[in-house]
Order: C-alpha cells, then sequence, then structure tokens
C-alpha cells in the first residue's frame, strides 16, 4: 500500500468560492439577523491552486453579481500553468495546463416567477489528465489508468421550474437569513411531508462533453490504446425535494433527487448511453456538548444504474457512458480516500455517515487580517461505502470498498468550504473544496 497526498482545488470551484466572498455584503435587519442582498458591481478574483492533471496554476476571475437580474451572477476566469515534463506515444515533451470558464447562474426567464436558466462552459487543456477507461471495475489496479494531455471542455444548461408548493410557494429561489453562520426563522423547517412542506422542483438539462486523448499509441506508458477523443451530449430530466431547515448547512431534514440521463447519439457523439441515478440526504440535530453550537449525524445513499451498457470483447463497451459519467465512484464527494472517477460500472451503491460539530472556539471570527467573515469553524467524521458491479443485485453489498477520514470545516462568506482527508486501501487522499460534500 502507498500513501498519496493530493491536493485539489478546481478552478470553478476556487472561482465561486472566491466570488462568494468577495461579493457578499451583509446588511443588519430589525431582528439583528443578516442576509446577503447587495453586491460590488463587479468583482476581480485572483486565485492559484495545485492539482496532479494540472501542476501549480493560477488564474483570475471576473465575477458580476445583479446580471441582467438582482438575483443573477455571472462569472468569467482565465487559469494558466507552470510548464509540465509529460511523455506522449513514447516521445517526452512538455505541456501547460491553460483555459477558461465562463457560467450565469439563476437567471429568471422573463414573465415567470418561477423558472430559473443556468449556463456554464469550461474550455481547457490538462497535461496530466488521469482517466479509469479500461481497468476500472470493483477489483481493478489502481496503477491501469490513462496519463494524458489533452481537451477536457464541457458546456451544461439548465432549466428548473420550482413546484408552487411547500416552500416554494412563497421563497422560489431558496433566499435565507443567516445569524453568525446560522439560518434563522426556520426553527420549525425541516423533515416535514414531501411534497406538502420543503422546496420540489422539476427540470431539464442539456450536456456536451469532449475530452482528447493525446497519448493514444498502443504500447505507450498509460495510453489510450488508440482512443483519440470521447464526445457526449445529451439531457438530464430530474426532479428534486429539499426539506430541510437549510439547505447549504442542514441540521435536519432530508433532501432526494431522482435524475435520468440519456446520450441520444446526436452529433459527434462518441455512441448512445443511458443513467438512472438517485440519492437521498438525511440529517438529525444531535444535543450539544459544552463545547460545541450544534451537533449533527449526516447521512447519504446513492445508488445508479445505466440500461444500455453492454459489455463486449472491443476495446470500449457498446454504449457505456464515458468514465466521467454514470456509475462511478472515487473524488472529492464519493469515496473520497481513491482517485477521481476511480471506480466505474453499470451499476454502482454508495454510503456514507458523518458526525459534524461546529464548534463554540472560533479564533477568526474577528480577526482583522482575515478578508472574509468566517463565522464557524466544524470538526467532522466521517465513513464511506461503495461498490460498483456489472449487474445490479446482491453482489454490490459483497467485497464493498471502505474508507474513513475527517475534516475541518468553515463558514466563510456564507458558503461552507471544507478540508477532507480520507483513508483507504489505496492510500491517503487530500481534498480542498466549497460545499458540504453530499452533492446535491
Amino acid at each position: 500500500m502507498k500513501n498519496k497526498n493530493s491536493l485539489l482545488i478546481s478552478t470553478l470551484t476556487a472561482s465561486l468560492f472566491l466570488s462568494q466572498s468577495l461579493m457578499a455584503e451583509t446588511t443588519k435587519n430589525d431582528n439583528n439577523s443578516s442576509s446577503i442582498v447587495g453586491s460590488k458591481d463587479i468583482a476581480y478574483v485572483p486565485y492559484i491552486f495545485s492539482t496532479d492533471s494540472t501542476g501549480f496554476a493560477g488564474g483570475v476571475g471576473v465575477i458580476k453579481q445583479g446580471f441582467l437580474q438582482p438575483h443573477t451572477t455571472a462569472l468569467a476566469t482565465l487559469f494558466y500553468g507552470t510548464e509540465q515534463d509529460i511523455i506522449t506515444n513514447n516521445k517526452s515533451d512538455t505541456a501547460n495546463f491553460s483555459g477558461g470558464f465562463a457560467a450565469i447562474f439563476d437567471y429568471m426567464i422573463p414573465g415567470s416567477d418561477r423558472v430559473l436558466f443556468s449556463i456554464m462552459g469550461l474550455k481547457s487543456y490538462f497535461p496530466k489528465a488521469h482517466y479509469y477507461i479500461y481497468d476500472r471495475s470493483n477489483d481493478s489496479d489502481e496503477n491501469d489508468y490513462v496519463e494524458t494531455s489533452g481537451d477536457s471542455d464541457f458546456v451544461y444548461a439548465t432549466l428548473k421550474y420550482v413546484l408552487p408548493m411547500g416552500d416554494g410557494l412563497n421563497n422560489p429561489e431558496g433566499h435565507y437569513i443567516l445569524n453568525k453562520g446560522f439560518v434563522v426563522g426556520r426553527e420549525n423547517y425541516g423533515g416535514g411531508k414531501p411534497f406538502i412542506t420543503g422546496r420540489t422542483s422539476l427540470g431539464i438539462s442539456s450536456f456536451y462533453e469532449h475530452n482528447t486523448f493525446e497519448n493514444y499509441l498502443p504500447g505507450s506508458p498509460h495510453s489510450s490504446n488508440g482512443l483519440k477523443d470521447w464526445n457526449t451530449n445529451g439531457l438530464r430530466f430530474f426532479v428534486e425535494h429539499d426539506n430541510t431547515d437549510y439547505d447549504l448547512n442542514p441540521s435536519r431534514g432530508y433532501q432526494f433527487k431522482l435524475q435520468y440521463s440519456k446520450d441520444f447519439g446526436w452529433g459527434d457523439s462518441e455512441q448512445t448511453w443511458d443513467f438512472l441515478e438517485f440519492k437521498y440526504n438525511h440529517y438529525i440535530d444531535l444535543p450539544t456538548f459544552s463545547f460545541t453550537q450544534q451537533n449533527v449525524l449526516a447521512m447519504s445513499f446513492w445508488t445508479g444504474y445505466s440500461f444500455s451498457w453492454e459489455k463486449n470483447n472491443l476495446s470500449v463497451d457498446d454504449h457505456r457512458p464515458p468514465p466521467w459519467e454514470g456509475a462511478r465512484l472515487g473524488g472529492m464527494f464519493r469515496m473520497r480516500a481513491y482517485d477521481t472517477n476511480r471506480f466505474s460500472d453499470k451499476a454502482a451503491i454508495y454510503g456514507t455517515a458523518e458526525y459534524r460539530a461546529i464548534l463554540d472556539w472560533n479564533p477568526f471570527r474577528k480577526n482583522e487580517y482575515i478578508p472574509v467573515a468566517i463565522d464557524w469553524l466544524q470538526l467532522v467524521g466521517f465513513v464511506e461505502a461503495g461498490r460498483v458491479n456489472d449487474t445490479y443485485n446482491g453482489d454490490l453489498f459483497q467485497d464493498m470498498k471502505f474508507d474513513a477520514g475527517v475534516s475541518l470545516r468553515a463558514m466563510a462568506a456564507q458558503v461552507p468550504v471544507r478540508i477532507d482527508v480520507a483513508y483507504g486501501d489505496e492510500g491517503v487522499n487530500f481534498w480542498v473544496m466549497v460545499f458540504q460534500p453530499f452533492d446535491f
């Protein structure tokens, strides 16, 4: 067993976090609570990060809150990395991480008060991207990955309709009032009857993803064995329900989401595929200790299955999702001790439990040298279990992968930020990310 330490602050993640940090302005109302109600016209955000795939890199983002509408945010960023030594088709070379990202979030469609539109796009070049394309099953070898330079691009566009029921009736945009990082006025919310209370949304999302593999010659170390690119596009259809007291850091209640994704084979798509997934999160408010402000038991269950995937003896199975889609485990959200998208197959199952304790102690609350408001610190212990399989049956509960870890989190500029360290049988991984890990 070898230890691995990887620091990942994705370009999108860093940009979004810093945009929240710089844009948020807090005003007080009569009950001494606070909410994000205003912003600077425009903010310029420098940032740096380092990953195994990019090397040391940095960039600058431009963020505009109130773009076209008062509650719409626009973001654009460019980034560039230091020169990396690479091997491409048995030849030594150098390459630099580079690219750009742009997005518009939560634009209310004119003429509607509950249809939200979001769009984001990434154009990037990675010098050392890792893909588990061929050996990626539950019993696969961690060293059998494809390491290649190449493009990684995507465009996602989403329309979401918030149903006029429960919390969505009068608050379709999901605005909350916070006081020192805790939601106020929501004491009687969280855990009510599904669809009668809580916020329910129906949505459709289009996607286009383009990845190239420059290290493709068979016989080259970690090559893609002749596969030069993988393009996919299609639609996702989803229904989601949030019945918590506060979606960014819930203390009670539950959330669930059912989503179906389909590549119809349009345009330059590599092949058709589909994937059905379901996720359920549950939160239990626990008694506090003398040194804590809030204790929560947070649990999450996720499962999915690709009906279209057909096994064959060719290099790539017919009608399977690409390695970054479908039934996959590993990375900053599910099975954090393993590399990103380390395991993938037709079916997957995953469960986790976290004990989250917000401390009374917070040395950063009134620190004048920190430009971002740090409302609280949270200590977390977590365990995870999961498995992928070529059939959706009882084998998913046999020979499962396990890991455990600890996390330090903070509410910074009204956004949760986390540093996770996870240990499993393939070593240790270290992640830096925004938002709680139960991606929703």
